[in-house]
């Protein structure tokens, strides 16, 4: 007796068609709305005291008086210079560390131009140098 000739086979197959269609429209959405979280934070910046700096005699000190003017420890240059003469400084230096020193009345647009160009000279750390926290008595 001969069975009717009803092959059923399963589909062993997934179809990802819709998964990658599901995924491009999130990666979309994604896309467009990332933008819109970035915002900024209104916050308020802590005072610290911190301990005071090693004396050597090789570190470099970057300084930015009042009168935007810029000097590499007791060096007067210009900014137009600032990063060919670092750059020429940090050649035969093994420590590649420079403070960076700016008086209080400074813009913060020119000490983030100076940081930018002591970077691009070179430098892999660059620390702030303030004045300590004077307690209230």
């Amino acid at each position: 007796m001969a069975m009717g000739g009803n092959n059923d086979s399963f589909l062993s197959d997934i179809n990802v068609t819709p998964f990658v269609d599901v995924m491009l429209v999130l990666l979309i959405i994604f896309m467009v709305t990332a933008p819109m979280m970035v915002q900024g934070v209104n916050v308020t910046l802590p005072e610290t005291s911190s301990g005071p700096l090693e004396k050597r005699e090789d570190n470099l000190v970057v300084t930015i008086d009042n009168k935007k003017q810029l000097f590499i420890n007791d060096m007067k240059v210009t900014f137009d210079f600032l990063g060919e003469k670092m750059g020429k400084i940090l050649e035969g230096r093994s420590n590649r560390e420079v403070f960076l020193k700016a008086d209080k009345d400074v813009s913060y647009g020119l000490v983030v131009s100076v940081m930018a160009e002591l970077k691009g000279a070179g430098v892999e750390k660059l620390g702030m140098v303030t004045e300590p926290v004077k307690k209230k008595k």
